[in-house]
């Protein structure tokens, strides 16, 4: 054997993994298709978000949480409905996982050096139903240093066990095949890939200098999705959906190609609900991209006027920073717009100034840098947009502005080469929304929704704009942004239990095969069911890759 342990992945989930392994003093193969300065993988690209329940930091701030009201959420926006079958795993990882982040997550994130910052988001504030999809609470924890701070102590420790002799690195070597005698995973074969010294994201070289094979009384696959192949998106793209759109942004680099879902299939794994998907309606282009079609999710507050392709203000519960999926599903199945691959929203410079936030580590230098400093002054004593705001609003392909609403509308159209907006329409719209801000309480739901949020003070101190019109000349200039969908995460993948086992056809676990993290559907094959109530995603590599990484160990003792 060339390790006690062979990971496949060095995303998150397989750096947390290979961790639990070495830490017991197993020997891992760490592999990976791109090169080192690619460790942590998509993780290191995100926000940082991360799904807790009943924190000292939500209590701090008057949220008052429990994990009957975190679990009653999780059921509403999962809808497991294949609950004999594909869901069977999925519900009893689930639950696993709300205890988890209702237990022991924080203190074990804390353990590992990950701190929070002191306010929480209230991200998918849900369908407007009780029992439905949705956060009742705020529960979107932020870590000190984004992405970058949660995988940094996990690849400071494959660096330490590598020095150490128990981590071997195999970086771009790519994976072709799963070695299985007598029903069991033993080991993997595949292609040398060419050396390439692009930097972290940049698509790398595919031309290929040799094979190799490697084996192992254990392989964990943790290769994460498919967000990046809009081939493999539009193939499993469900009907209840609609069309996929023709045209989509990138959320995530090249590398996350799905190619190890096939490939852990031909090795006797089950694969369930590939039709699941989570792909955001508020993608917008990078203006300086890294991977090809980059794209980056605006993190919405809710005042922004949200308008279809022909300037109809979305229902509900199209709201924005609502319902992900609801909105997505509307944009995609309504007869007269499903043609197009666009939305907008209207808002004013005072909006965007106070609720504008971009996910992404590079986007949010501030928070990534650790800078406490920075944040106070750039995000509640400032003046003006954030910095990397701004420089959307300057350079982004996808936003225009304007002092009147007709000079607006006309740059709108600009923007598509077609004449679908009508002013005078989004005008009549518009004020009869502004109408219903003279007093403290309304029927209408967006604007229920923001004086809702700002009762909680997270969102009135940070990341709600103070309720104005629309068209009031003193909160603007307006401002329109073309929103594109973003791909993003695959919600389905290879069944497992909750040793992170991958199991076969008939249900029982394949021998020596191990996945975790988003090929995995994050746990389970599909821990989030059909919605994701946001922070869960990290969180779901850190709880799967620790469980795997913890049977492995057992199995290989």
């Amino acid at each position: 054997m060339d390790a006690d342990a062979i990971v496949v992945g060095a995303g998150l989930a397989g750096l947390v993994a290979a961790h639990e392994l070495t830490s017991r003093g197993r020997k891992v193969a760490l592999l990976d298709q791109e090169n080192a300065a690619n460790l942590g993988g998509q993780a290191y690209w995100s926000f940082g978000g991360l799904f807790l329940v009943d924190s000292p930091e939500q209590r701090r701030l008057g949220v008052k949480d429990s994990l009957d009201l975190a679990w009653s959420d999780w059921r509403g926006s999962a809808q497991f409905d294949r609950t004999e079958d594909e869901d069977s795993w999925a519900v009893r990882w689930a639950r696993a996982y709300v205890e988890f982040a209702a237990g022991e997550k924080r203190p074990w994130l804390r353990g590992h050096g990950i701190e929070l910052l002191p306010t929480v988001g209230w991200a998918e504030r849900g369908d407007l139903r009780a029992d439905g999809h949705g956060n009742s609470v705020p529960r979107f924890h932020i870590a000190w240093g984004t992405g970058t701070g949660v995988v940094e102590p996990f690849v400071r420790y494959a660096r330490e066990a590598a020095r150490d002799g128990l981590l071997t690195f195999h970086h771009r070597h790519r994976v072709d095949e799963l070695l299985v005698e007598d029903g069991a995973v033993h080991g993997v074969r595949g292609t040398l890939l060419a050396p390439d010294d692009s930097p972290r994201g940049v698509p790398s070289s595919r031309e290929t200098v040799g094979d190799f094979e490697l084996t192992a009384g254990a392989v964990i696959v943790t290769s994460g999705g498919i967000g990046a192949d809009h081939d493999l998106v539009r193939r499993y793209w469900p009907e209840r959906l609609g069309t996929p759109p023709a045209h989509m942004v990138t959320g995530v680099p090249a590398y996350v190609d799905g190619r190890m879902l096939d490939i852990t299939a031909e090795a006797g794994a089950r694969l369930v609900n590939r039709d699941r998907m989570w792909h955001y309606t508020e993608g917008i282009a990078n203006w300086n991209p890294i991977w090809p079609g980059h794209g980056i999710r605006i993190l919405p507050g809710p005042s922004s006027i949200w308008l279809d392709a022909l300037g109809r203000r979305l229902p509900d519960p199209c709201l924005p920073g609502y319902d992900t999926l609801g909105t997505l599903r509307h944009l995609r199945t309504t007869e007269d717009i499903a043609g197009y691959d666009h939305s907008w929203f209207v808002l004013t410079r005072k909006i965007i100034e106070k609720e504008f936030a971009l996910s992404g580590s590079e986007q949010n230098p501030d928070i990534t840098a650790k800078d406490r400093k920075a944040v106070l002054r750039d995000r509640l004593l400032g003046k003006g947009a954030p910095g990397p705001v701004q420089a959307f609003l300057d350079h982004g392909a996808d936003f225009v502005t304007a002092r009147t609403l007709e000079d607006l509308v006309g740059k709108m159209n600009g923007l598509t080469g077609k004449s679908l907006l009508d002013a005078a329409e989004i005008r009549r719209q518009i004020e009869a929304r502004d109408l219903q801000m003279a007093n403290p309480y309304s029927k209408d739901s967006q604007v229920q929704g923001i004086r809702n949020a700002r009762r909680y003070i997270g969102d009135r101190l940070g990341r709600v704009a103070a309720p104005h019109r629309i068209l009031d000349p003193e909160a603007g200039p307006l401002i329109g942004v073309r929103l594109s969908v973003l791909t993003r995460k695959t919600l389905g993948g290879i069944q497992t239990d909750l040793d992170s086992r991958a199991l076969g056809p008939d249900g029982t676990p394949v021998a020596g095969l191990y996945a975790a993290g988003e090929v995995a559907g994050f746990g389970g094959g599909g821990v989030h069911g059909y919605n994701a109530l946001e922070g869960t995603f990290l969180g779901g590599c850190l709880f799967s890759g620790r469980a795997a990484g913890r049977a492995a160990a057992k199995e290989t003792a």
